[in-house]
């Protein structure tokens, strides 16, 4: 998630219970169905047991770690990711998530893109990595991708995870075929001024970056509407990775070390893209859109109405539909005829 530079005191903007129109199926259906998974990896931190939400639970206890070998340090690292349970002989489509996330903020539309025929890795970016620099980061996604993906694929970048997405396929177009970008932070110029900072005053930001008045603050705007109780859910759900004992050296790491700038090379990516964002963004200028479809040679792009800055959360049914069609244009996967699960029933209703 794009965190916002906004105080940690700002109360969350929450409509009163009274008056909230529900825009999120999963409030009105959780209670619909039992999930089996109880068990979660050992390597996820212990709060994972207090998230509530039934498809966040079940995401999670499918995170496994992958051992990588890092090019650019020769050490390896144990890499973390969701599988797709059948793997194909089409274009895999891989999902990366935005700043200071993880692989669950896919939890609702990786199993309706599953449903779709699609074999579909969720990858956690931010790893504990000998150095979290841009380049760090970009080999490690590299060489994931050639450690057990190995195929052109369809690279899937929400947020900040654009500009990830963007400055991989700048470096290694042979291994993308297509792109996906939504609600894309890829104007910004790195990290800015926080590049700068003392490392105690980082250390400082980082603490407050994960507090939870913040927390709940950024999780309200970027949402279009959410109940007191799916605030607060969602916002463990999107912390939850925080909670990991690296976490603060590793975001310190990556914000002194500048982050993504890949502004100036948007021009360059030459594969199919398609954009989705939503209408109601209140984190990225809508105007941002418009500007990367005129910059991005080859590029289509599908407004969410009713939606903010996370659409595959709150409007999976319709990004995951968006997504398998753009794939299939091409790839000509036969998605038809199969039977859905009550899950993603429940998820069509958006």
């Amino acid at each position: 998630m794009l965190i916002p530079n906004v105080p940690a005191v700002a109360p969350p903007i929450l409509r009163p219970k009274s008056t909230a129109k529900c825009t999120n199926p999963r409030t009105r259906t959780k209670h619909k169905f039992k999930v089996l998974a109880t068990e979660f990896p050992a390597f996820l931190p212990k709060q994972v047991e207090n998230i509530k939400d039934s498809f966040a639970r079940k995401l999670a206890s499918r995170i496994e770690r992958l051992p990588v070998h890092l090019s650019s340090t020769n050490s390896s690292i144990m890499s973390s990711c969701v599988k797709p349970k059948v793997q194909m002989n089409t274009s895999p489509l891989v999902l990366l998530h935005g700043f200071d996330s993880s692989c669950l903020e896919w939890r609702y539309a990786l199993p309706l893109l599953e449903e779709a025929g699609l074999e579909t890795w969720a990858v956690d970016v931010l790893e504990k990595l000998p150095s979290c620099s841009v380049a760090s980061k970009r080999d490690h996604l590299y060489q994931f991708w050639n450690s057990y993906i190995k195929r052109p694929m369809t690279l899937v970048g929400p947020s900040l995870g654009a500009a990830v997405a963007i400055d991989f396929i700048i470096n290694y177009p042979e291994a993308v075929d297509k792109l996906i970008l939504i609600d894309a932070s890829v104007y910004a110029e790195g990290t800015g001024n926080l590049a700068k900072l003392p490392k105690l005053v980082a250390y400082a930001g980082v603490s407050l970056l994960k507090s939870t008045p913040l927390r709940l603050y950024a999780t309200s705007l970027a949402f279009n509407g959410l109940s007191w109780n799916t605030c607060l859910d969602w916002m463990n759900i999107g912390r939850l990775h925080c909670h990991l004992p690296w976490w603060d050296d590793a975001t310190v790491d990556f914000m002194i070390a500048g982050g993504y700038d890949v502004s100036a090379h948007i021009e360059q990516v030459k594969q199919k893209t398609l954009i989705i964002w939503g209408e109601n963004d209140q984190i990225i200028d809508n105007k941002l859109a418009i500007r990367l479809h005129c910059e991005l040679p080859n590029a289509i792009i599908h407004q969410i109405p009713n939606c903010g800055h996370i659409p595959h959360v709150e409007k999976p049914a319709a990004v995951s539909k968006l997504i398998t069609e753009f794939v299939q244009a091409d790839n000509k996967i036969e998605t038809t005829g199969f039977i859905p699960s009550r899950e993603s029933l429940a998820l069509t209703n958006d």
